[in-house]
């Protein structure tokens, strides 16, 4: 123990107001959960076993090790922990849960990169820099109504890949779109994120305007980060219009869609609908049976016009273009990751 450093961590008690609690823990030492709660703490390449088997706050603010919290402590819980860590430079708080600030643009990236794409601190300098003569290559942007820089062989529409491609938030990029929702959770997952679910999505999304500050009526998908004001309360970029956002929920594909009333911003619903047994409905080119599920897409894109804002949603069956399934790819659709 004398040859271990320590390190402060401090936590906003949810339980005691605005109170902060502060504790001692070894450096190198890492919680172990139980349950949501932390239950020890273990120490990582220095031989050392588990020490206590309850964290608990006492009722004076500090933080103990014991077998068992007391009649006026309060377990910790890894929600607490969670909600005190702060974000890397790529993502906002919201809530728990840290929220990538830009749409994803995806990215096959040398391995002296990737633990910073993976720890969000990587910059489009260093994505650009070609100093190493590795280089990072940015796949599948949105350009002219369609994508170029494909994706790679390696990284197919079905999501099983052989060579990662890791999905990136940083400013001043054309998002990636012509991907598929497949697709999108694997980028996440390669850089250590995953979609949002719908609520999440919602939350992030609170407070973007509804209009002209965002890319709803535009020639062309704009840059990350390229309308300043099209930002949400929690200091999300974009979630209205430009392209629309994959998030991880499925449902049945919608078979009709309505519009919020106005004092939601009149906004498109596709959602939700009772599905079908195969060969039920008669399909036209581009359309699929609805035994198939729909994933859920939301917040519009760079052509939506009124209907873009931040509660639209659709998982249609009918679009032109493609229905909403899993494996939609078009170049008005792509995602978001978060942590």
């Amino acid at each position: 123990m004398n040859a271990m450093r320590s390190v402060l961590i401090s936590l906003s008690g949810r339980h005691r107001g605005t109170a902060r609690h502060s504790t001692m823990i070894p450096k190198g030492w890492v919680p172990i959960l139980y349950g949501g709660m932390v239950g020890a703490f273990i120490g990582v390449g220095c031989g050392q076993g588990v020490v206590g088997s309850v964290m608990c706050v006492t009722s004076e603010g500090t933080i103990a090790m014991r077998r068992e919290c007391g009649a006026s402590e309060t377990p910790l819980t890894s929600g607490m922990l969670t909600e005190s860590l702060p974000c890397p430079p790529d993502a906002e708080k919201v809530g728990p849960l840290c929220v990538d600030k830009y749409e994803a643009s995806t990215w096959a990236v040398p391995p002296e990169l990737v633990d910073k794409v993976k720890a969000g601190t990587v910059t489009l300098a260093d994505l650009n820099d070609t100093s190493s003569g590795a280089t990072a290559t940015q796949v599948s942007l949105s350009e002219d109504g369609s994508c170029n820089a494909p994706f790679p062989s390696t990284f197919p529409a079905t999501g099983n890949w052989s060579d990662k491609v890791f999905a990136v938030s940083v400013k001043g990029v054309t998002p990636t779109a012509c991907v598929t929702w497949f697709q999108a959770e694997q980028a996440c997952a390669a850089s250590g994120k995953r979609l949002l679910t719908n609520q999440e999505w919602q939350r992030a999304a609170a407070g973007t305007p509804d209009g002209s500050q965002c890319n709803v009526s535009g020639t062309s998908v704009a840059k990350t980060g390229a309308n300043p004001d099209c930002v949400s309360r929690w200091r999300i970029y974009d979630m209205v219009g430009n392209v629309w956002e994959w998030v991880a929920d499925w449902d049945d594909l919608a078979t009709n869609c309505t519009h919020w009333a106005s004092d939601f911003g009149s906004d498109v619903s596709c959602f939700g609908g009772p599905g079908s047994p195969p060969g039920s409905v008669p399909l036209s080119p581009g359309y699929v049976d609805l035994s198939l599920p729909g994933a859920v897409l939301r917040g519009g894109d760079r052509v939506s016009g009124t209907d873009a804002g931040v509660f639209a949603i659709t998982d249609y069956a009918f679009h032109i273009g493609g229905s909403d399934t899993p494996a939609l790819s078009n170049a008005l659709v792509g995602f978001r990751c978060a942590r």
